[in-house]
């Protein structure tokens, strides 16, 4: 069997399995989850800053700046997007409280 076809079809199923897992979780449980893929990014990232680094061919370069960036973006949108979400639990002080702190 041609190890294109292997590598093809791993990544199929681990998809399928991804969205099967990712369907199945709680609201209550996706912003801890968020933070941990966030976490798991962070390593992603770092790879592809040793990797790239580590490289001596240009194609390998560019392809490695290109993945950096994409984690780098990937990372920080993940970040954001659980600050706003950690935000909908923050609650709000009554308009009285404010008037009374200035």
């Amino acid at each position: 069997m041609n190890e294109g076809v292997v590598w093809l079809t791993i990544f199929v199923l681990s998809v399928f399995v991804g969205i099967e897992v990712i369907s199945k979780v709680s609201s209550t449980l996706h912003t801890p989850l968020m933070s941990g893929a966030n976490a798991i990014h962070g390593i992603i990232l770092l790879g592809a800053i040793l990797v790239t680094g580590s490289t001596h061919s240009t194609v390998a370069l560019v392809v490695g700046l290109v993945a950096i960036v994409l984690a780098t973006v990937n990372m920080v949108g993940g970040f954001v997007v659980t600050d706003r979400m950690l935000q909908m639990f923050v609650r709000k002080k009554p308009a009285s409280e404010k008037e009374g702190a200035r």
